[in-house]
């Protein structure tokens, strides 16, 4: 498995203040140095947390959940944020049973274009991979590819967010510290 050391210290465990518990939204996460770092700014890690949260897991109208880690996996992928990357894809692959899928997406890594296989995944994979790229590289013809796919303008938006999101997520993680091997 992998693991996560950070260059700046984060607040231990027993100093975290009522603010920076409440911050974590769930408890367990204490135990988890980034997040212990991250409330350092408690009102940045309640609004990041929540935004997470809903863009993961508020699938009642829109995207399917594997759909969203995979858009996760891809741009994770794609920056070379391994431990994110880890994490996606197992969700993934829990989420849709398709774990030959998720590990050639992470074995051959990321291209300009995706070929899964799978038409909704190529286009998901695709989309991330341009908007993660620059958002310059991003454009209709991957909006259309989406939609070409069966993807209705709920699903776009949702796939788009969890791209984003996790682009500026890596970014976040990969600044603050480096994935280790647990052994």
């Amino acid at each position: 498995g992998l693991g996560w050391v950070p260059w700046i210290a984060p607040v231990a465990e027993a100093d975290l203040s009522d603010d920076q518990r409440d911050a974590l939204i769930e408890a367990g996460r204490a135990k988890n140095p980034y997040f212990r770092l991250l409330a350092r700014d408690p009102a940045a890690l309640k609004a990041r947390t929540l935004t997470d949260f809903d863009i993961f897991f508020n699938t009642t109208d829109g995207l399917g959940r594997a759909e969203r880690e995979l858009a996760a996996t891809a741009a994770s992928r794609l920056n070379g944020c391994l431990f994110c990357a880890s994490v996606h894809a197992d969700r993934a692959t829990e989420e849709s049973g398709r774990r030959d899928l998720v590990q050639r997406l992470l074995d051959e890594g990321i291209g300009t274009e995706s070929r899964l296989g799978d038409q909704v995944w190529d286009a998901v994979v695709d989309a991330s991979v341009a908007l993660t790229l620059t958002p310059q590289t991003f454009g209709a013809e991957h909006v259309d590819q989406l939609r070409a796919a069966g993807l209705g303008d709920g699903d776009i938006i949702d796939a788009l967010s969890c791209a984003a999101f996790f682009n500026w997520a890596n970014r976040l993680m990969l600044s603050l510290g480096e994935p280790e091997v647990l052994k």
